[in-house]
């Protein structure tokens, strides 16, 4: 018992290094590093675009960690796409729970124009492949307008909050990091 206990120890102080130092062993990674550029270089093309979320949103995607910026781009255009689609089901359930009137109607709004952006994103993501740069600024750009509609319905009634404001803010960012990236590819 006495010879676990210095072996216990050390496996314990090898977790305790391990744990405190895994936000820097993250840094060490290829991947990161190419990302924290790519996002760098996005904030600057479009400063509304917030560095931090363009950092979380590509790196919590595994196939980023040895993407190039192309791959990068397709991830990006991808991510909007998932958003916007959890987004439609999410207003979806919203409609279905909400009994006041003006807020059903803003979720209509909000469903018609998030089939829309999801059209336009998966019409985005093929003019991508075929290096249509254009039609995707088009696609894209429409897909922001999209989320800004939704999120300016529930401002005509004072004192409504909009329930999905975290959900256009961030198909916003994701479409300001995709047409970011998509410039630089």
């Amino acid at each position: 018992m006495m010879m676990m206990r210095p072996f216990i120890l050390f496996f314990v102080y090898l977790l305790f290094l391990f744990f405190s130092h895994q936000g820097q062993l993250c840094v060490g990674f290829p991947g990161i590093q190419f990302i924290q550029e790519t996002c760098n270089k996005s904030t600057q093309i479009d400063p509304v675009l917030s560095y931090d979320f363009c950092l979380t949103s590509l790196w919590a995607v595994p196939e980023s960690h040895t993407a190039d910026l192309r791959g990068l781009g397709f991830i990006s255009l991808k991510l909007a796409t998932t958003n916007a689609t959890h987004t439609k089901y999410r207003v979806r359930k919203l409609n279905h729970q909400t009994r006041d009137r003006f807020t059903k109607e803003c979720l209509k709004t909000c469903l018609e124009v998030y089939s829309d952006a999801i059209t336009a994103l998966k019409d985005s993501i093929k003019a991508f492949k075929y290096n249509n740069f254009e039609d995707v600024d088009t696609f894209v750009s429409a897909t922001m307008s999209d989320a800004e509609t939704c999120e300016d319905g529930f401002k005509e009634k004072k004192g409504l909050v909009s329930p999905l404001t975290k959900e256009n803010t961030n198909l916003f960012q994701l479409c300001a990091m995709a047409l970011a990236i998509t410039h630089l590819a």
